[in-house]
């Protein structure tokens, strides 16, 4: 379970610049939430504090009711390398490494066994269906192709929490719905899935639809 409590975030130019705003709301395991919103609203800044990237600059976060220390950047990292996997609209895949080396590369984080990471990787790089891609680099790959190497690499630690920022932003229709086909395969009891999109069709698609406007955030439908 997630739990925002009173989040705020702010960013400082040449004035107070106020990104979120007294945000309270708790991700149940089992769901999958969408976040919508126009450009700018704080979607990819509500998803940067859920996986602990970013820090709020007021309120907390709880994971499992426990309160997350803004100040112990340890147990953060440990935390979102063990149990949060992030999907990212630019992959951000590593270009000089193969599919499975970029892969079994964030198993490690988990024990260090190489030999187990580099058979994880390559049995869930099978179930995404590259199995033939395992020696291609990411220039050699299509955009729904790398989607799915990143989709990988999210899942390859099999996280409690998958965050997926714009996962379809920059593919065509076709790939963009065999991503979220993908994406939404993923669920499971244990899990909370939460994902910001653009496209109204794969948000309607979730068990809850969530709105950010003007840094408040408001639920437009959900699902028993």
């Amino acid at each position: 379970m997630i739990e925002l409590k009173n989040i705020c975030k702010n960013y400082f130019s040449t004035k107070k610049i106020e990104v979120l705003k007294n945000i309270n709301f708790i991700f149940k395991p089992g769901k999958i939430y969408s976040l919508i919103g126009p450009s700018g609203s704080g979607k990819s800044t509500l998803l940067n504090l859920i996986s602990l990237i970013d820090k709020p600059s007021s309120g907390y976060i709880k994971l499992d009711k426990h309160k997350i220390d803004d100040k112990n950047n340890n147990e953060r990292d440990n935390i979102r390398s063990k149990k949060i996997g992030i999907i990212y609209q630019d992959k951000n895949l590593l270009s000089d490494f193969t599919t499975l080396e970029n892969v079994y590369m964030a198993r490690l984080s988990l024990d260090n066994d190489k030999k187990k990471a580099v058979l994880d990787a390559k049995n869930m790089i099978k179930k995404v269906g590259l199995g033939n891609r395992l020696s291609h680099f990411p220039s050699e790959l299509s955009g729904g192709e790398s989607q799915r190497v990143a989709i990988s690499r999210a899942l390859i630690n099999s996280p409690d929490i998958v965050l997926a920022d714009e996962p379809t932003g920059n593919l065509d229709h076709k790939n963009a719905r065999d991503i979220f086909k993908l994406l939404f395969s993923l669920k499971n009891k244990k899990r909370i899935i939460i994902f910001a999109t653009h496209n109204r069709h794969f948000a309607d698609m979730s068990d809850c639809k969530l709105s950010l406007i003007n840094g408040n955030i408001s639920t437009v439908n959900a699902r028993n």
